[in-house]
């Protein structure tokens, strides 16, 4: 049922269409139309306005021809950079860009494989529950368009999300992240005069970070300080270091506990350091930003939307592998936000870098499945 040259020519028709994250105008306006002639309403929210992107969230809804609760259909339209000129090229079934840029697949590939499967629902009548489809802004950029959807738009309980590499995998269990940025505070002298009159933010910085368990704490736990900036001159005692770090975890006791562990190495280092000066106590101080990027996404395995998702790949030979994801997406918040999602390989690859691909009949597959999906919802 699913028209293969109607998928590359869709994805050829989006890729063309630049939408680096903040600049999501023009794709915006193509799906609006696009989903518009599938027979959706269409509509788009102010979140565009809160955030400085072109373009809000689109929220299209398509009817049903059954009765059911709404089935959710998750995907989002920005892109990461270098996305200026996009040019997709075919060759022997395989989609890339045909110079330095992106091409797109993530999360295009998705987009287009929710069209197929609708453009076939009403091809061949299948009976199927409403539709509610969310196209998010800025999900490159921390969740940012998902973070910031009025959810009370919403009756669906469930859904599905097409973001993920592979095929015929499904995604129930992603992890909740902390971020950090915390500033260490010293005190400048003359390096080379008087240094012992200093207190090194760099050097606090350093025994500090030797202190915590960073890299893979254990299967389910993850730590890392990613930036670290400060100093002015290398003759100058440094007054003032900025870190940047994060820690992700399945399990929100051992993220509380992760967390717990970098901040004590941060704070005893820093109270540490205090010296005297002239009968002057000099000492350090931090300042520090903690907060919840993204929420934990756990889906049982009996719920609903995970044995349609199986029972799906089943029909179709093609049993699906149930995996924990080691990033966050938009699922996780809307997971957060009590509807339980899954996410969907699409079948992109290397994605994030100009070598991005996607298999053409990796989407005829992914779109067969998402139909089947729809049918049993």
């Amino acid at each position: 049922m699913i028209n293969r040259q109607r998928i590359i020519d869709e994805f050829f028709q989006q890729a063309a269409i630049d939408s680096p994250s903040y600049k999501e105008g023009k794709i915006a306006s193509y799906l609006a139309e696009r989903f518009r002639k599938l027979g959706a309403t269409v509509e788009f929210d102010d979140v565009g306005d809160k955030i400085g992107s072109e373009s809000g969230n689109l929220l299209a809804r398509i009817a049903g021809t059954k009765e059911g609760d709404p089935l959710l259909l998750s995907v989002h339209m920005d892109t990461v950079t270098p996305a200026d000129n996009v040019e997709p090229v075919l060759n022997n079934g395989i989609i890339t860009s045909a110079g330095e840029t992106i091409l797109g697949a993530d999360d295009k590939a998705g987009i287009v494989e929710a069209i197929e499967a609708i453009e076939v629902l009403r091809e061949n009548n299948i009976p199927h529950v409403p539709l509610e489809i969310v196209v998010t802004v800025c999900e490159e950029q921390g969740l940012l368009g998902a973070k910031q959807l009025d959810f009370s738009q919403l009756k669906a309980k469930q859904g599905v999300a097409l973001d993920t590499t592979g095929v015929d995998i499904v995604i129930n269990r992603a992890p909740s992240c902390n971020r950090l940025k915390v500033d260490i505070f010293g005190h400048e002298a003359h390096a080379g005069v008087c240094p012992e009159q200093g207190v090194s933010a760099i050097e606090i910085a350093a025994k500090a970070i030797a202190r915590m368990q960073l890299g893979r704490i254990d299967h389910e736990t993850t730590a890392n300080i990613g930036t670290i900036e400060g100093g002015l001159a290398s003759n100058i005692v440094a007054r003032q270091v900025t870190l940047r770090g994060e820690i992700r975890s399945h399990s929100a006791e051992k993220l509380r506990k992760q967390t717990e562990q970098i901040v004590n190495a941060l704070e005893k280092e820093v109270d540490s350091a205090t010296i005297v000066v002239n009968g002057e106590t000099k000492a350090a101080s931090m300042a520090l930003e903690l907060r919840e990027d993204f929420p934990l996404m756990q889906v049982g395995d009996d719920a609903p939307i995970l044995q349609i998702v199986r029972e799906a790949g089943t029909a179709l030979g093609r049993p699906q592998q149930v995996q924990a994801a080691g990033g966050g997406s938009d699922a996780n918040i809307f997971n957060g936000n009590g509807i339980d999602m899954v996410i969907l390989a699409t079948g992109m690859a290397k994605v994030h870098t100009i070598n991005e691909q996607v298999s053409v009949n990796d989407m005829v597959k992914v779109s067969e499945l998402l139909v089947e999906i729809i049918r049993r919802a």
